[in-house]
């Protein structure tokens, strides 16, 4: 994928962090992508399903194993807004993802680099191609927004 797919679908993966942001979760969006097309999609659900698993690349990863009706997507491109998580970055590893985008690294959760680098473990039996900084202003922009609304709300509770 050239630079310009990598924006194309990563603006597709920040609009799902827009859908978070608007249903007052934390901002992250993810998009599954084969063949140059977007198999999954999702965004950050945790406090509205009062789920710790919910994370927006595990409903896309979900929407692609329907879509496949399999849980291996070999040649498929995981483009999430914020660095995965450990569990997110060994669902793509235990998925057989192809490669991992990302906009910006999460320095207290990030399982791509940031913390561990679960893609690239060698003791593991798949490795996966990390590229990261797509989008990385835009995204960052949005996560600020987040906090400060964040920080806004919990002022006028107190």
């Amino acid at each position: 994928m050239d630079q310009e797919q990598l924006e194309f679908f990563m603006k597709l993966a920040f609009q799902e962090a827009q859908k978070a942001f608007d249903e007052d979760e934390v901002p992250v969006g993810a998009v599954i992508v084969f063949d140059n097309k977007v198999i999954g999609r999702g965004h950050n659900r945790t406090m509205q399903l009062r789920d710790a698993t919910a994370h927006a690349e595990m409903i896309a990863l979900s929407a692609a194993y329907d879509h496949f009706g399999d849980w291996r997507l070999e040649n498929c491109t995981l483009f999430s807004t914020l660095e995965p998580c450990t569990m997110c970055s060994g669902a793509g590893v235990l998925s057989r993802l192809q490669k991992i985008v990302f906009g910006i690294r999460d320095p207290k959760f990030g399982g791509c680099g940031s913390i561990f680098n679960i893609p690239r473990e060698r003791k593991l039996n798949h490795q996966i191609e990390i590229i990261e900084g797509i989008m990385a202003e835009e995204i960052s922009q949005l996560m600020r927004q987040f906090f400060v609304k964040l920080r806004q709300q919990k002022e006028q509770i107190h």
